[in-house]
């Protein structure tokens, strides 16, 4: 049973968008209902990814909304905001693709990169016509991501790199790789190299068998002797911080992905709830429970709202911090994941179905609570800021 999306909207949050930006969320919205939600069942069940998105998204500038130049939209991180909950509204790992494709791909091309690798790489990255993937999590190193093993080593020309990276998504389409590891010639510090995928020692392989995240490439990198020219290292990277910047950018867009599958979730129980009937021929919506569970969903999905609304104009400011946002992804991801099992108990035993959205936005969010930094990570990120000593 499909009931059409309609907008979640308890507390005017509209009233606080200007037009660009309700224009840009009903595009993306539009575009979510008219090509992603028809198909995304389909490929959640196959496991697989509908590449056949990617011109449609970049056609309407999804891929680097917030940078500017190089074919670039150049739009405001709300409106970039909106477009990341759209799409995960839609589904979790679309709005994946888009992330790493744009925060992780694109963001560190622009921000660390050479004027000659801005205009190489970010407008046809930006067309949809070259994809990336960003390598820093490794099979032993994830949430301390700064005891990777990967190594680079100079060379009289370039560079080589050795090392493995895991849960990379996008990681077996992409066309370039951003891979970050220790360079040896600077006592190990951190430096980011761009990697085109086609190079010998190069190697992706996909894993299977995940219940998450189905409709997403997800994939291990290998990297044996891969040699790259000088001109492929991002100069401006240096530290832990480069990644550490990119993932921010990340974090920030799926707090406002996360209220799209929130929405998604609270959308379809509150329909089912009006339309069901149990007990003296009355909807379900009519009893207690059921109201005190959609109105705990429609509280937290609100007050989700106005945080990243929030940290979305401290960010378009120039002063938001990274502790602000681990607070709205730790806090709009939890919300997104009781949203998803409230609504899977108001449908009950449709709710395990996938005629309904509910069990697959569930799967997926477990995913993204774990990624771009656990929920007990962001509430060590929290915890130091506040206190002012580390717990990690």
């Amino acid at each position: 049973m499909s009931f059409p999306f309609q907008g979640v909207d308890f507390l005017s949050f509209d009233s606080l968008l200007n037009e660009d930006e309700r224009m840009v969320r009903e595009t993306a919205r539009r575009f979510v209902e008219d090509n992603l939600i028809p198909i995304i069942e389909k490929h959640n069940r196959e496991s697989t990814f509908p590449r056949q998105l990617i011109k449609p998204m970049a056609d309407l500038g999804f891929f680097g909304i917030n940078l500017h130049g190089y074919g670039c939209a150049g739009m405001s991180n709300i409106e970039y905001g909106l477009v990341m909950q759209e799409l995960e509204r839609g589904d979790s790992g679309i709005r994946s693709f888009a992330s790493v494709q744009s925060s992780l791909v694109m963001y560190p091309i622009h921000t660390f990169g050479t004027e000659e690798q801005k205009q190489k790489w970010l407008p046809a990255l930006a067309a949809g016509e070259k994809l990336g993937c960003f390598g820093l999590t490794e099979p032993n190193f994830g949430s301390n991501p700064g005891g990777m093993l990967t190594r680079a080593r100079k060379t009289a020309d370039g560079y080589i790199l050795n090392g493995e990276k895991m849960w990379i998504t996008n990681g077996s389409v992409a066309d370039v790789a951003v891979i970050w590891a220790k360079l040896e010639d600077e006592n190990n510090k951190v430096r980011g190299f761009l990697v085109e995928t086609n190079r010998p020692g190069f190697q992706a392989k996909d894993v299977h068998g995940k219940w998450s995240l189905r409709a997403s490439v997800t994939s291990g990198l290998s990297l044996q002797d891969v040699h790259i020219p000088a001109a492929n290292l991002l100069p401006a990277t240096g530290g832990l911080k480069s990644p550490l910047m990119c993932l921010n950018q990340a974090r920030y867009g799926i707090a406002w992905g996360a209220i799209g599958a929130a929405m998604s979730c609270y959308d379809t129980a509150l329909k089912y709830a009006l339309e069901r009937k149990q007990f003296r021929d009355q909807p379900i919506a009519s009893h207690q429970l059921i109201q005190e569970k959609l109105s705990w969903m429609i509280t937290e999905i609100s007050k989700a709202q106005l945080l990243v609304h929030h940290i979305g104009k401290l960010k378009d400011a120039g002063k938001v911090s990274f502790e602000h946002i681990s607070m709205a992804k730790r806090n709009n991801v939890w919300m997104a994941i009781e949203c998803a099992r409230m609504a899977r108990d108001i449908l009950g035993g449709n709710g395990i179905t996938d005629d309904y959205p509910i069990m697959r936005h569930m799967m997926n969010l477990e995913s993204v609570k774990t990624y771009e930094g656990t929920q007990d990570i962001h509430t060590l990120i929290i915890g130091s800021k506040i206190t002012g000593i580390p717990a990690f």
